[in-house]
């Protein structure tokens, strides 16, 4: 995980960054976000669950679903997708709900690294306190990580490659 104060100064202290590369090319990478049946298989940190209720992958649609916690919490989730370019980029507004006033943005972007995909996923919240809650009570720094890892095992067992990808700290 890397939180970086890249882009512009007044988003710095609102961001979170998380990075991975990944060992397939970013076409597999992307799909893997565009398709329920992949999403279902590695979305969320170890130990969630997700049940998909609606899921429409276009500008302008919306992923609703909720992440089941290994507590036994269920996590209300929504997605709208604000910008989709194939196999490059992905932005998007994540709440609870599609009234959220906390809803944050996420901008992943699927870098080519030779026959791996480096993949970067930036998080900006309205607030810093936003961001500070998000990191401290909702861990979302280790839920970023993780959940990149489980895309990245996902991956590897689409293409039968066994081989890790590598963390921004691996």
């Amino acid at each position: 995980m890397t939180t970086a104060n890249s882009g512009g100064e007044a988003a710095a202290d609102r961001e979170i960054v998380v990075s991975r590369t990944i060992g397939a090319p970013r076409e597999l990478v992307f799909e893997a976000f565009t398709r329920v049946r992949h999403l279902s298989r590695w979305w969320g940190p170890e130990g969630f669950t997700t049940t998909t209720r609606s899921f429409d992958f276009r500008v302008g649609g919306v992923w609703d679903f909720v992440m089941h916690g290994p507590d036994g919490t269920d996590y209300q989730e929504w997605i709208t997708y604000t910008e989709i370019v194939p196999s490059r980029r992905i932005a998007l507004l994540h709440g609870e709900s599609r009234d959220d006033p906390h809803t944050f943005e996420s901008v992943l972007t699927f870098e080519p690294a030779d026959e791996e995909t480096r993949l970067v996923m930036r998080t900006v919240f309205p607030t810093r306190e936003l961001r500070d809650e998000a990191a401290e009570k909702y861990h979302a720094v280790e839920g970023g990580e993780q959940t990149l890892r489980n895309l990245a095992v996902y991956v590897a067992e689409l293409t039968g490659n066994g081989a890790a990808s590598k963390g921004a700290d691996d």
